[in-house]
């Protein structure tokens, strides 16, 4: 399978319609390797290339025939074309129409065609000229990208170009819009999921011939809103509206931040973002609302949530440089304030995402959810109780339950704490059956719980975060220092409890204050999770104003 790229941006491999092009190539590898094809790739950049516009001669029609009159690189094109199987073209749009460089080259295919009248019949024109080279079975891809907030309806003269030259019908388009953002950093992770469809889309036409019509409905969709595309638009000119003058860059970079607040997102209370960038002496305020965002630069707002951060350090944030997690837990920069903001960051600023799909699953497959922490408790609380009630059948009842276990969570992944708590509880289920004594298989639960808690805390990554990780980032947490450190003390301090929990049951039950045991065994771990809940959003808060000691 010989594949063909002709790039025809002026801005040569600098083209931000290149990088979709690039993707959707890759993609084609992916496909056609997968079905054990072998496949060859060239790159014509017509931006660095000698291609001259036709003089109109009708040489190549008269006394040359096929050979153009004028000595330059486009007779290599013409060579390319003919041998591929596949021409993917790559191009902005300019003037609602290809670049002229691009046009020259298309221009420049006349002696690939006879000089001889044929009709058609497609109504794309009264006549034709027959090809003089056989170009059956050649398929095209055109991919583009343009400055509009969408490619709708701003292809026309595009479209009707190539349906006369290749016939309507006979080629594959990808189109979008908001193509400039591709080359902002600060966005690369909503760019990169739109690269990751057109990957995709790479793979289906290679393997199928097409792009399913999911797929495409993925890459029409728009990268961002109209009036938040606008707004960014807008601001990276770095010119103020009012007075015509250059405005500095972290105004320009704290104007497009706004752009991108989702005013969805707004839960009836107002918030003022005000960021301070130490390192310059500037401050501004992003006012949040219903209606959007608004940036104040005369601070006469009261702020709600407030930033100091060197502006290089918020610069390689936004480019995914750093977690804004992770330096937070570095003290790179500080919040004071309601620090709810930063939790829901992503809610607020963050583009939901609508490709993430685009990497799909077989019909029928059973999507795997992330661990849930019920898998290891529900064997821990039905021992506690049962065996407590009854020894024999409460240690039955436990072991029915790990049986179901498994059914019950199928559609969650395990992690080790889920298979080592089965065992053990199941384990400990089984001597109080046998021994027909629970009080001291219950006690040895508690402190074998207890020992997981702390022993975890030994390991890179504490019990708690096992589960809770998902909602944070997944594994990338394990770089977030504030996130790790607040669940190594929270598992630290579920282990201690436990381990202690196992002590004054041992004592309390030797010393006959059984019914002060129920009580105090069901009590202590609620308060305890009430301190969970309080702690998980007060120890971050309390570490990002700057108070490590």
């Amino acid at each position: 399978m010989n594949i063909l790229l002709i790039n025809g941006s002026p801005k040569g491999k600098g083209s931000n319609s290149l990088k979709l092009a690039y993707s959707f190539i890759e993609g084609l590898k992916n496909g056609y390797t997968s079905n054990g094809e072998d496949i060859s790739i060239d790159e014509l950049h017509v931006a660095s290339m000698n291609i001259g516009a036709c003089k109109g001669c009708f040489a190549c029609w008269q006394r040359t025939p096929g050979i153009c009159r004028i000595k330059d690189d486009m007779h290599t094109v013409i060579e390319k074309l003919i041998d591929a199987d596949i021409i993917v073209w790559s191009f902005p749009l300019y003037y609602f129409n290809v670049p002229g460089i691009l046009k020259n080259v298309i221009d420049r295919q006349l002696p690939m065609s006879l000089p001889f009248m044929s009709s058609r019949q497609d109504g794309y024109g009264s006549g034709s000229h027959d090809a003089r080279y056989d170009m059956e079975g050649k398929r095209h891809v055109l991919i583009s990208t343009c400055g509009f907030y969408s490619a709708d309806g701003n292809y026309d003269s595009v479209l009707r170009m190539f349906d006369h030259f290749l016939g309507k019908g006979n080629y594959t388009t990808v189109f979008c819009g908001q193509g400039e953002l591709f080359r902002v950093k600060e966005l690369s992770v909503r760019t990169d999921e739109y690269l990751a469809a057109v990957k995709h889309a790479g793979s289906e036409y290679a393997m199928t011939g097409v792009i399913s019509e999911e797929t495409n409905a993925i890459l029409r969709m728009l990268l961002y809103p109209r009036d938040v595309f606008e707004k960014m638009a807008d601001a990276s000119w770095g010119i103020s509206k009012t007075t015509g003058e250059k405005e500095p860059d972290d105004l320009v970079f704290t104007q497009q931040m706004a752009a991108l607040y989702n005013k969805d997102a707004y839960d009836g209370k107002e918030r003022v973002l005000e960021m301070h960038f130490t390192d310059l002496d500037h401050t501004y305020q992003i006012r949040l609302g219903r209606d959007g965002s608004e940036v104040i630069t005369d601070g006469t707002l009261s702020s709600t949530t407030s930033i100091d951060t060197p502006f290089a350090v918020w610069s390689a944030i936004s480019r995914g440089e750093i977690g804004g997690a992770e330096a937070l837990g570095k003290q790179m920069y500080t919040v004071s304030g309601d620090f709810s903001l930063m939790i829901e960051w992503d809610k607020f600023f963050g583009s939901t995402s609508t490709v993430k799909e685009a990497e799909k699953r077989p019909q029928n497959t059973i999507v795997q959810k992330t661990p849930s922490m019920m898998t290891m408790l529900i064997p821990w609380i039905t021992f506690w109780i049962a065996v407590s009630i009854n020894p024999k059948e409460g240690a039955l009842i436990t072991l029915i339950v790990l049986a179901t276990i498994p059914f019950i969570m199928r559609n969650h992944n395990f992690v080790i704490w889920d298979q080592l708590s089965m065992a053990a509880v199941a384990i400990l289920s089984a001597v109080a059956n046998i021994t027909g004594n629970g009080n001291t298989p219950t006690n040895i639960g508690y402190l074998v719980f207890g020992l997981f808690w702390l022993l975890s805390c030994l390991t890179k990554e504490p019990l708690c975060a096992a589960y809770v990780k998902y909602n944070y980032g997944g594994e990338s947490t394990h770089q977030n220092p504030l996130f790790m450190k607040t669940n190594y003390i929270l598992a630290a301090a579920w282990g201690s409890l436990y381990v202690l929990t196992a002590v004054w049951t041992f004592l309390l039950r030797k010393a006959g204050f059984g019914n002060v045991l129920i009580i105090v065994n069901n009590l202590i771990p609620v308060l305890m999770g009430i301190f969970t809940v309080w702690f998980e959003k007060w120890y971050p808060a309390w570490m990002a104003r700057g108070k490590r000691k």
